[in-house]
């Protein structure tokens, strides 16, 4: 059986009442929209809750320390007061719907981090998608190194275009026990979960592997097992610790902490309920005009540049990851000479309502990129631009729910 770097694992899940309260969604979202987090904290109130357990990055310039004194204070309270239950060694099938897709399945399991790179040329069998900026992972490792309990939102997806597996596993779900069945909070949609024993779910991903296979789609034989399409830098902090914690170690027990790997939900890049979207660029605290006059000259590929509540379309001659390469390239020396900021917002209607506030702001909008096309495109190329696409709007991201423990009993 070819490795993959997919592992079956000990699964945590809560042991509440309110799993609506329990889930709560990515980090990295909302992190212009404070209202979102505010109404949240209303919605959980007192009761269990990841919300307790992570740090929205909404508040990375909130007293993170303490910030993060608490959650790991937190995650220890919650293990010793029985608030997880321990699943046995094996995956979570996920069935998720949104208010945009109607079904994503998933399946959450380990990855392995020795089969894990994040550097834009990687070979290795799990890649990034997007270009990973070292100096966003040392927050994240601050909550991660001393934490016993990790909690994903790392999405990884495989290229599966017969379906074969994940959708199989669906198709049979009668007989899988099930998990969870619940409403996901802030309009999140509606989950549930299914415990997958181990059996053979490692050698059907070996099988996408076929020498043969690799060779007609990428037209090389690329070993190209999972490509991580959301929470890049989250994994990559796990990545870091991993490396920082086995320095610590013999060879012998480098092969079974738990840090060396990370949980996450692989999810078929062709199932019916991923889809990609553009990931906005949100400028604000500049002179609008000034802006605006020195963007003119940048080519930014086919895009919308949105201010004064009106859409300007441009049809430039780069491609869509040279494009956003070249505006970005361009904010960035705009910001250092003038002041100002980016943040990097999810959905049109996010995006004009943050720049409809302000006299300060400007949007630039994206195409779409076509998702048959990721793998070889990252085969080929390596890694696109960081944050250039998003898989899906903001409140599909994934919710906080399952954990794994990431240190020794």
């Amino acid at each position: 059986m070819r490795e993959t770097g997919l592992k079956a694992t000990k699964i945590l899940i809560p042991n509440v009442e309110d799993y609506s309260a329990w889930a709560c969604i990515a980090c990295d979202q909302f992190t212009s929209e404070k209202e979102y987090w505010d109404k949240l904290k209303e919605v959980v109130g007192d009761k269990k809750s990841t919300l307790n357990l992570t740090l929205p990055e909404i508040y990375l310039e909130d007293d993170v320390d303490n910030r993060i004194k608490k959650i790991n204070a937190n995650i220890k309270e919650y293990l010793s007061g029985g608030v997880f239950k321990t699943l046995e060694k094996g995956f979570v099938l996920t069935v998720r719907s949104t208010p945009f897709v109607k079904r994503r399945i998933g399946l959450v399991g380990a990855v392995d981090l020795e089969k894990y790179e994040y550097a834009k040329n990687s070979d290795s069998l799990v890649r990034a998608t997007e270009g990973t900026i070292e100096e966003r992972i040392p927050p994240r490792l601050k909550i991660r190194k001393d934490a016993d309990v990790e909690f994903p939102h790392v999405m990884v997806l495989f290229d599966d275009e017969k379906r074969e597996i994940t959708e199989k596993l669906y198709e049979n779900r009668a007989s899988l026990k099930k998990l969870y069945d619940f409403e996901l909070n802030m309009g999140g949609g509606h989950i549930e979960g299914y415990f997958v024993p181990e059996d053979d779910i490692e050698e059907k991903f070996s099988a996408l592997l076929d020498t043969e296979r690799l060779v007609a789609k990428y037209g090389r034989e690329d070993k190209f097992a999972f490509a991580v399409g959301d929470g890049n830098h989250s994994l990559a902090t796990a990545k870091t610790h991993w490396n920082n914690v086995k320095k610590t170690l013999n060879e012998e027990q480098k092969q079974t902490h738990p840090a060396r790997c990370a949980l996450v939900e692989y999810v078929n890049v062709y199932d019916e309920g991923i889809y990609f979207e553009p990931i906005f660029r949100y400028v604000f605290g500049v002179d609008k005009e000034k802006f605006l006059k020195s963007f003119e000259g940048v080519d930014g590929g086919k895009m919308r540049v949105y201010a004064d509540k009106k859409i300007e379309n441009r049809n430039g001659q780069n491609g869509l990851p040279n494009g956003i390469r070249a505006v970005d390239e361009f904010i960035k020396q705009y910001i250092e000479e003038n002041g100002g900021g980016v943040d990097y917002v999810h959905g049109e209607s996010n995006l004009f309502k943050l720049v409809d506030e302000r006299d300060d702001a400007v949007g630039i909008l994206f195409e779409k990129l076509d998702k048959g096309e990721l793998f070889k495109y990252v085969s080929k190329n390596g890694a696109f631009p960081r944050k250039t696409f998003s898989m899906g709007e903001g409140v599909e991201k994934r919710y906080y729910l399952e954990g794994r423990r990431i240190t020794n009993d």
